[in-house]
């Protein structure tokens, strides 16, 4: 792939890096969305299982959903575009992800500051009194699992339908975006709020803003540069790029 020489220019004086990542990338190690229409789980809406309210009705059910889904998550390795994310931090001063995938890839990858803006599929907390558990240190049976500390329910750490985003995380990544020098928006249409804000940070304070999606989506017309195509195949092009000149 042949890229434009204004995008080549801004590689080579580029120092912080930001990427925002949505489910196209995952699509590519074969990690669908939960909309996916799949077995037992078609006859279930996202919001009816995501949200709070479903878990406290019925946290034996919601558990083997996310227990399904973490079963795919396991099966799926970082692909080419995830591994050219990690290898790019040899060429910048800072590169981040900013993602709103919760597979945990990026970091299976090997990327070192990743921002999870809805949480992650492998990480668990008490609804009591907060402790933290990852999935191998709880045992899995049929039932929402307990919490060894007080007895509370343990529910997946993933912001669901009518939760806030961190405000933490979120706030590290905008500051990560506003000074960034180019933000990759890779695998995402980028509309739905408050995630969505984070691209638009990026362009607002300078940053050189570059999309990567299968097809255009509605933010193609004011991205400084939009490249169609799998991340799979476009990242690891790009990486190649820089290496030329370094």
């Amino acid at each position: 792939m042949k890229f434009n020489q204004d995008f080549i220019d801004k590689l080579k004086t580029a120092k912080s890096v930001v990427f925002f990542t949505g489910a196209g990338i995952s699509a590519e190690s074969g990690v669908p969305t939960f909309r996916g229409k799949e077995g037992l789980w078609k006859k279930f809406k996202p919001q009816e299982l995501a949200n709070f309210d479903a878990f406290i009705r019925n946290p034996d059910l919601v558990w083997e959903w996310y227990q399904y889904r973490r079963k795919i998550v396991e099966e799926a390795n970082p692909n080419p575009g995830h591994l050219a994310i990690v290898e790019m931090g040899k060429y910048f001063e800072d590169v981040s992800v900013i993602t709103q995938n919760v597979d945990d890839l990026h970091n299976r990858a090997g990327s070192k500051n990743v921002y999870e803006l809805h949480g992650n599929i492998e990480r668990n907390y008490c609804i009591d009194c907060e402790a933290i558990y990852n999935t191998n240190e709880l045992e899995v049976t049929g039932k929402a699992p307990r919490c060894k500390k007080c007895g509370g329910l343990i529910r997946p750490d993933i912001v669901w339908f009518g939760e806030p985003i961190p405000q933490s995380i979120f706030s590290a990544a905008e500051l990560k975006a506003k000074n960034s020098d180019i933000c990759f928006v890779v695998g995402t249409t980028a509309i739905i709020y408050p995630a969505a804000s984070i691209p638009r940070l990026a362009k607002e304070d300078g940053a050189y803003l570059v999309e990567i999606n299968i097809e255009p989506t509605e933010i193609s017309h004011w991205v400084d540069y939009s490249l169609i195509g799998k991340s799979g195949e476009i990242l690891p092009e790009i990486l190649a790029e820089i290496r030329s000149f370094h």
